[in-house]
């Protein structure tokens, strides 16, 4: 049966908590801060607590089952992890505190960066990026910059994207200036390789691929894919959305993948959202 509405247990009169008389002088807010009415429900403590149990139980999420997400797996974290993200000394700092201050936090990310650089087989790793879009964005304009730095800005402008990629690869490119141009797949789920044949020319600035990909399958034809673009002179990008599937297993910078992004919310544990 649906829930009804907190003011619908409003009683008028109703109060959670019975505040004791004050045993000093009250000191009256000025007339300007005082509001004349306050449309909120009046209901008692336990109302609250059951009704707003009774919401959560309707929820659905990753403490209550398997949470699949768009083209990713949103996975349950361990509760001491996200306690530790919570402690005052990380989830507190302000960006202008002295750095002799916070130099717990800092030897933790940087601890990081070479966890992550060894995990994915890369030279580096930055920690700027705020969500997984944001660092696909900073990595396509890193390719974008190494054409430049070649002479080549100009001519190379065109990403080559994948039908089963992660739905915001388009979007990354096109923010970054560059043509996208869609690569189907053949019977299997694999990026289709006479498409791509047909895409590789001088133009060409990169290569997104999920992998595995959207369709849950670890593409056949990847190292073929990745020879032939770099052939061409372009660069391949790694979305990470579904690096769960590799870890321990395989490097992508061994692989042939020259930019990456993980997603620390699905690949391991920082807090969703």
């Amino acid at each position: 049966m649906p829930e009804p509405l907190i003011f619908e247990y409003s009683v008028p009169g109703r109060r959670g908590v019975e505040m004791p008389e004050p045993d000093v002088p009250e000191s009256p807010f000025p007339e300007g801060f005082l509001r004349e009415d306050l449309p909120l429900p009046e209901v008692s403590e336990v109302d609250v607590v059951r009704h707003f149990l009774r919401l959560s139980h309707m929820n659905y999420g990753v403490d209550k089952g398997f949470y699949p997400l768009g083209s990713c797996t949103m996975k349950y974290n361990p509760k001491i992890n996200e306690e530790m993200a919570r402690l005052p000394g990380f989830a507190q700092l302000h960006p202008y505190q002295d750095p002799e201050t916070v130099q717990g936090a800092l030897a933790l990310m940087y601890h990081l960066q070479e966890f992550l650089k060894e995990i994915g087989g890369f030279a580096a790793v930055s920690l700027q990026p705020a969500a997984g879009s944001q660092g696909e964005l900073t990595g396509i304009l890193m390719i974008r910059a190494y054409h430049r730095d070649r002479g080549e800005g100009k001519k190379r402008i065109k990403m080559l994207i994948p039908d089963s990629a992660h739905g915001t690869n388009p979007a990354s490119s096109a923010m970054a200036g560059l043509r996208v141009v869609n690569i189907p797949s053949d019977r299997r789920g694999n990026i289709d390789l006479d498409a791509l044949r047909r895409e590789c020319d001088e133009t060409v600035a990169g290569l997104m691929i999920t992998n595995p990909n959207t369709l849950g399958l670890f593409d056949e034809n990847l190292m073929e894919a990745i020879e032939l673009v770099h052939r061409c002179g372009g660069l391949i990008y790694g979305d990470g959305a579904n690096m769960n599937a590799l870890m321990g297993i395989c490097k992508p910078g061994e692989m042939g993948f020259d930019v990456m992004h993980y997603n620390l919310h699905k690949t391991f544990s920082t807090p969703h959202g």
